[in-house]
């Protein structure tokens, strides 16, 4: 849901960043490869730092739709310069969850890498949805789509910090 939320308000920012188109693919490598780490190095990570992947995760979205906030309200058109850095960080940062998800993927099945790649597709899907949806309802109603996507945002980095 958080890479729903935040390529919805991509979509609906950003308009011709070439690097949003290989978005979707970033999000979904990683939401692949990040259970397969958290099952092998999550454990000791976690014990070792004691941080909590969840309010990382938080502060980032909280972090996005503040800022996507403060340009909606400024009244200036928005548009993102995404560079091929800054969405390899948005994609890692909605990816950091499924380093948890592999914390206890040993204890719901033994085919990690098949449960690995069925999150990376559907992953992979909401975020191409997200981000379609979000660049046809900016045609459609303007900024109000942004503003959808940023209230998504904020929501989803609350009940992270919850």
């Amino acid at each position: 849901m958080d890479t729903f939320s935040l390529s919805l308000s991509l979509g609906s920012v950003s308009k011709t960043s070439k690097y949003l188109k290989v978005f979707p693919f970033l999000v979904g490598i990683f939401h692949f490869f990040m259970p397969l780490f958290g099952n092998i190095l999550g454990i000791t990570i976690m014990n070792t730092f004691n941080i909590a992947s969840n309010i990382v995760l938080g502060l980032v979205l909280i972090t996005l739709a503040v800022n996507l906030a403060i340009h909606y309200y400024k009244e200036e058109n928005v548009n993102l310069n995404l560079n091929l850095l800054s969405v390899l960080f948005l994609a890692f940062s909605v990816s950091i969850d499924s380093f948890t998800v592999g914390l206890g993927i040993s204890d719901i099945t033994t085919k990690h890498y098949l449960a690995s790649f069925i999150f990376a597709i559907c992953s992979f899907t909401f975020t191409t949805i997200g981000l379609l949806i979000g660049k046809y309802s900016f045609k459609v109603i303007g900024k109000y789509a942004s503003l959808c996507g940023i209230f998504l945002l904020l929501i989803l980095g609350i009940f992270y910090l919850i």
